[in-house]
């Protein structure tokens, strides 16, 4: 039997450090994907949600995407071999009898589904080999039931779920005078038809009588037995086949390898996996989940058939803002509104790319070319998008698309724009108790031209004093920050909703001299104001990306 990943599921994502957009987009995407396909589409967020987002999930009720850092292979993305764990107490034929069976070289030993130990082809050629001790049944407290069913035979007196607890195992094949020295209590002892040495076995009270080739045993000696509690075990095998097959009775527990087991978890990336195994010789690996209850096997052959994941991407087409691994993954549709970037597939995608201020303007777009009727909790997440991404109409981005568009979301959900707005807004330019740096990532996008990698990061709100309080906490750190991500540059847009500007924070080698010159402002100017700049994507981004290219 198989076990393996839900190969229909598809992930739906934003980009690294996520916005409004980039979070509703994935969620009502996700929705709309799944009515029309009837797979099941999942949002999914790619780092963590500002105060903005939150208030918005919050006020229409939604749940939070879960958390999606790579997308690299998982041991959870491997077809895994089923393989049902034996206990302890099996015997070693059973073992043997089962990897025959199923062509394994190794079996999970569990208890309660958990994982105890693996008994292998060797640990049982050991067994057959290594082992010159007659105790050793003792010693691995062997069960009067495994040794019957291991020879064939029945428990006729006794309790067979009792154990071998002390004495070695002898074959009576002497005379009654050397049987008396050599056969001692508590011994199991393997004889024949003699009537003479299985009273003598009784006499000398041993734990374990097993009689060969279904040998008459006399009422009275079995009487005897009784009392004493001495189990007899009758077989249909010769002596000679007995003495052979009874050490194949012993329990798994005894021989199975039990310390340094190389096992893996669901989560574990492939990558990882992959290492660890060109270290061992081992065949097979155990994979557990986190309470440490077995799975099933890995090899490394069925890595070769490992599945990628599955993932629509929304609000971004560049690798840098991609979740980590995106290279790994199956790209099936792309979903934004940016500037064409750096993402390869392995094969055709559907891509859709329209020049609007906000992805949740396409999406809705495409709810209404499939005649799909948008709930109104869904609605509201789109109209919040538009608001988020366009500053409510005010950004140059906005286009009439997205202002009709979200008026008619605005109505779906019963919403007033303009207090939503208020709202989203001020929550979003709310950062008491966040550090310097957790500010600056909370929207941040990377970008890259030539050799220079510089980020962009972006606050606004309605309030000049908010604005001012941020700048003070961020602009000392900005430089450390730059430094601790190997970046080229960063800038940081302190923006002003309702006076449709921008205070441009700089930190990096030229960064000040690049951005004045990006927008034809003096070079010793204190702070660089920028009027009628709100847009990160339509107006600082091409400018700057205009100022490092020359």
């Amino acid at each position: 039997m198989e076990q393996g990943t839900n190969k229909n599921k598809v992930y739906v994502v934003g980009h690294k450090n996520p916005d409004t957009d980039s979070v509703c987009s994935a969620i009502v995407y996700a929705n709309l994907r799944g009515r029309l396909t009837g797979r099941p589409h999942v949002a999914k967020r790619a780092g963590q949600l500002n105060e903005e987002t939150q208030y918005v999930l919050e006020h229409f009720g939604v749940k939070a995407p879960q958390l999606l850092l790579d997308l690299r292979v998982q041991v959870k993305d491997v077809e895994l071999r089923k393989t049902k764990g034996l206990k302890g107490s099996e015997s070693i034929k059973t073992a043997w009898s089962i990897m025959r069976e199923q062509n394994l070289k190794a079996l999970p030993v569990t208890r309660d589904e958990k994982l105890e130990g693996m008994i292998t082809v060797g640990d049982i050629a050991t067994s057959y080999m290594d082992v010159y001790d007659s105790d050793i049944l003792s010693r691995a407290r062997t069960q009067y039931r495994n040794i019957a069913t291991t020879i064939d035979g029945q428990v006729i007196v006794g309790n067979e779920h009792g154990y071998l607890l002390s004495g070695k195992v002898a074959i009576v094949a002497s005379s009654r005078p050397l049987m008396s020295e050599f056969i001692e209590q508590d011994d199991l002892v393997i004889l024949g038809d003699r009537v003479e040495a299985q009273q003598l076995a009784v006499d000398l009270n041993v734990s374990c009588m097993v009689v060969c080739g279904d040998a008459h045993i006399p009422d009275d000696i079995l009487e005897q037995a009784k009392e004493k509690e001495i189990v007899v075990i009758i077989s249909p095998h010769d002596t000679f086949t007995v003495a052979r097959l009874v050490n194949q009775s012993i329990p798994i527990r005894h021989f199975m390898t039990k310390e340094n087991i190389v096992s893996f978890k669901m989560k574990d990336y492939v990558d990882d996996v992959k290492e660890v195994m060109a270290r061992k010789k081992f065949r097979d690996f155990p994979v557990l989940d986190g309470k440490g209850n077995f799975l099933g096997f890995l090899t490394r052959r069925r890595l070769l058939n490992s599945r990628r994941k599955q993932v629509v991407l929304v609000d971004h087409n560049e690798k840098n803002q991609a979740v980590d691994g995106i290279e790994q993954a199956d790209v099936l549709e792309i979903i934004d509104h940016h500037r064409l970037s750096s993402i390869e597939t392995m094969g055709p995608v559907f891509f859709r790319n329209q020049p609007v201020g906000c992805t949740a303007t396409i999406i809705y777009q495409m709810y209404q070319e499939n005649g799909i009727e948008i709930e109104p909790v869904m609605a509201g997440l789109l109209c919040a998008a538009i608001i988020s991404d366009t500053l409510l109409f005010r950004s140059p981005t906005c286009t009439p698309l997205d202002t009709a568009t979200a008026t008619r979301l605005s109505e779906i959900a019963a919403i007033d724009m303009e207090s939503l707005a208020q709202a989203m807004f001020k929550a979003g330019s709310n950062l008491k108790g966040k550090g310097a740096e957790e500010i600056c990532f909370l929207d941040f996008k990377q970008f890259t031209v030539g050799e220079t990698v510089f980020g962009v990061g972006q606050v606004s709100s309605m309030s000049k004093e908010e604005l001012a309080e941020i700048k003070e906490k961020l602009a000392p750190q900005l430089e450390k920050i730059r430094k601790n991500h190997r970046l080229n540059m960063i800038f940081f847009m302190l923006t002003h909703i309702l006076e449709e500007s921008t205070e441009l924070l700089c930190t990096g080698p030229e960064a000040r001299e690049k951005a004045a010159a990006a927008f034809d402002l003096p070079f010793d100017v204190k702070d660089l104001q920028l009027k009628g700049v709100v847009s990160r994507k339509k107006q600082l981004v091409p400018a700057m990306v205009e100022a490092l290219q020359q």
